[in-house]
């Protein structure tokens, strides 16, 4: 095996941690995804749109090496941040970076998938999810799922940065449209469209839990 095909077989395993990280290729994912500026940059916009307030309680499905959790519990002083996700990998990143929040209780991390939510003594606020869409099973009952443990005029936040070769501005705005449209099917009402500028763009759908037999409220 030549070192260009080894480099390339070395290089499409790394990508393909990106989904699910686990062991030493999913620990060097992490680190990539923890440590790229346009990666901070994408999760403190999209927590910017959620507008949290400080006694929110946010849920964060796929939180990978804990960027927005840092930035949510910033928000939320007096409330709590929820994370779920499937890499076990990435559930100790996130809990080392958030350690100090998770011990005086303002934040919990569990490793779960998404179609194993965990139990909430009270409705949520918020729920965000930051490119891991995709890897979801079934994913408008998922987001029926999630829609049935927020409080009515709770809010949803869905960003997605298209990762395929030859993306563009072209193929964030169709992602756009899919997220839309994928919560519009799951009862969400108000959907938006947000972008922000990088390269290829991001695209952030943020809709409402519907009040039933009244006006939306945030």
């Amino acid at each position: 095996m030549t070192s260009t095909s080894l480099k390339q077989r070395l290089t499409t395993q790394v990508v393909r941690q990106f989904g699910r990280p686990r062991g030493v290729l999913g620990r060097l994912a992490g680190w990539v995804m923890a440590h790229r500026a346009t990666n901070r940059r994408r999760n403190l916009w999209v927590v910017s749109l959620l507008d949290v307030r400080p006694t929110d309680r946010v849920l964060e499905v796929g939180f990978g090496p804990g960027l927005a959790i840092a930035e949510l519990a910033r928000h939320a002083s007096r409330g709590r941040v929820y994370g779920i996700d499937h890499s076990d990998v990435m559930t100790r990143r996130a809990r080392r970076r958030n350690a100090a929040a998770i011990r005086a209780g303002r934040v919990d991390l569990r490793h779960a998938p998404v179609d194993r939510l965990p139990h909430f003594d009270t409705p949520l606020d918020a729920v965000v999810a930051v490119n891991s869409l995709g890897f979801w099973p079934d994913p408008v009952r998922r987001l029926g799922e999630l829609r049935g443990l927020l409080r009515p005029g709770g809010r949803i936040a869905l960003a997605g940065q298209p990762r395929c070769a030859g993306a563009t501005a072209d193929t964030t705005a169709r992602a756009g449209r899919e997220l839309h449209d994928l919560l519009t099917r799951a009862g969400f009402t108000r959907a938006r469209v947000e972008t922000l500028p990088l390269s290829p763009p991001v695209a952030c759908v943020l809709a409402v839990n519907p009040v039933e037999g009244g006006a939306d409220h945030d």
